[in-house]
């Protein structure tokens, strides 16, 4: 079988659970239970994170994101992650995946759009910053060999009825169209087919569970 590995933010924890699920029959998909965060949290976790794999050397593949925790603007109208920190931060990782995890594919996912109007507290998020901080990225992993999923794009695009916050994209549809997404690129990244999800079922069930 296949060995996977996703890591990445809170938008990554909306279609893990059901990559893994389409993937059961032909893939070993592994994430951490944990939000992955920002790129410094992520490269100071990331060694152990292939590790709880227990098939480091044999991973196929990494599908990772970090981004919007980075240009989330504190008080000071401040990214937490400046530009250049952040890009020192993706080439590390590249440069650490490519020692962790030797024979697998590398494929970064851009950070997705908000609803920029939406943030009326503290914390704020610009989506130029977010575009700005994919573009960097994405020059950095492409240069290690690695390949770019636009995210970015395909959420862009989406209905914003498919948002269930100002960040998130954790309704039905919003989980439908990651899921499938993700999953169709692994498929064409690794050569294998998964299986069609009932996502009808699946988020009944959820709704059912959440609500014991």
């Amino acid at each position: 079988m296949k060995k996977i590995l996703i890591l990445g933010d809170s938008i990554r924890m909306g279609y893990d659970k059901y990559v893994k699920m389409a993937f059961e029959d032909v893939a070993q998909v592994h994430y951490p239970v944990s939000n992955c965060r920002f790129s410094s949290h992520l490269l100071r976790h990331l060694q152990e994170w292939v590790e709880e794999t227990g098939c480091g050397d044999e991973l196929d593949l990494v599908y990772w994101n970090a981004g919007l925790w980075d240009t989330l603007l504190l008080a000071d109208g401040l990214p937490h992650i400046p530009l250049d920190v952040y890009e020192a931060n993706v080439d590390r990782i590249c440069r650490q995946l490519q020692m962790f995890a030797p024979k697998a594919k590398i494929i970064f996912a851009t950070s997705t759009p908000v609803q920029e109007e939406l943030f009326t507290g503290r914390f704020k998020r610009k989506n130029k910053d977010v575009e700005q901080y994919n573009l960097a990225a994405g020059r950095i992993v492409e240069s290690y060999g690695g390949q770019v999923d636009d995210l970015y794009t395909m959420a862009k695009n989406a209905p914003v009825s498919y948002h269930s916050d100002q960040t998130h994209y954790y309704t039905k549809e919003g989980k439908k169209l990651f899921t499938e997404h993700v999953v169709a690129t692994l498929e064409n990244a690794l050569g294998i087919k998964g299986k069609p999800l009932d996502f009808d079922a699946l988020f009944t069930v959820t709704k059912n569970i959440e609500g014991l």
